[in-house]
């Protein structure tokens, strides 16, 4: 049964009612070197096909009641709205935020789990997320440090869709929503005057078990710089595009086996985190 709540949305805190769509409860499984799943809660509520709100929980890092927003990357015409990278007429820049103002405001490290069924090499995955990161810094002025540094860890990671934990982490899952690619959490302070605003954590998963994964392009693979600079985007605070004309930007919304055009940041990508940073 759906359910409407009122909530301040991301991309534009308006207050409106969102239909909830039950969604089956986060598991990790098969903990080693065997694939978990992660699934939205079934609580979570659904904004949009790729967009879902995880509730209010206390952040013990910040001391400070926060909200999470799980952002799910799909390949090409799954739950595409028909009006996606078509002729729908918008005045709107190629750029959009999770929230207005809903930046870093500190320093944090990150970890990732680099097993992977792929074949992708350890020091690869962790050089690669380290340039992506690096590419978004770089295109704000000054090329201030934002997400700060990254190690390899072999200890088991899991996305935060509960709570926050203090921890940002990326590793390779089972993503349980059909053409799901990748996934991104954020928590943050995304109300309120925007001086209070902030994020305090993000975590990202990519599919192993749907999708097959490349280094360098590969035709009927999805190349992980791709995907990864992307998802790197909504850990800067930057959300989805699905505007006409803003298809070649880094944070359109979806992607496709063999695509490598969202490796670089694009002039609307660019003009967002400098708008935001």
């Amino acid at each position: 049964m759906k359910k409407s709540v009122l909530i301040y949305t991301v991309l534009g805190l308006i207050l409106i009612a969102i239909p909830v769509l039950a969604k089956p409860n986060f598991i990790p499984s098969n903990v080693g070197n065997s694939p978990q799943t992660i699934s939205i809660p079934e609580n979570a509520l659904q904004i949009n096909d790729e967009l879902f709100y995880l509730g209010e929980q206390y952040d013990v890092s910040s001391n400070k009641l926060v909200e999470g927003y799980a952002i799910i990357k799909y390949k090409d015409n799954y739950a595409k709205p028909p009006w996606a990278g078509g002729n729908k007429p918008s005045n709107a820049k190629c750029y959009n935020f999770l929230a207005k103002d809903a930046k870093w405001k500190n320093l944090e490290n990150w970890e990732v789990n680099t097993d992977n069924s792929e074949g992708l090499d350890s020091n690869y995955i962790f050089s690669n997320l380290t340039s992506n990161i690096s590419k978004w810094e770089n295109a704000v002025d000054g090329s201030p440090d934002i997400l700060d540094t990254g190690s390899i860890v072999d200890t088991l990671l899991v996305a935060d869709t509960v709570s926050p934990d203090g921890k940002n982490e990326v590793y390779f899952a089972d993503i349980d929503s059909a053409g799901a690619i990748a996934i991104t959490i954020v928590w943050g302070i995304f109300g309120g005057p925007p001086p209070g605003r902030e994020l305090v954590e993000w975590d990202q998963v990519y599919d192993q078990v749907d999708y097959d994964w490349s280094a360098t392009g590969e035709e009927l693979k999805m190349d992980f710089e791709n995907i990864a600079t992307h998802e790197i985007g909504h850990s800067f605070g930057l959300g989805d595009l699905y505007e006409a004309g803003c298809t070649e930007e880094t944070m359109y919304g979806y992607a496709a086996e063999g695509e490598i055009n969202k490796r670089d940041l694009n002039s609307g990508d660019i003009e967002g985190i400098n708008k935001l940073y």
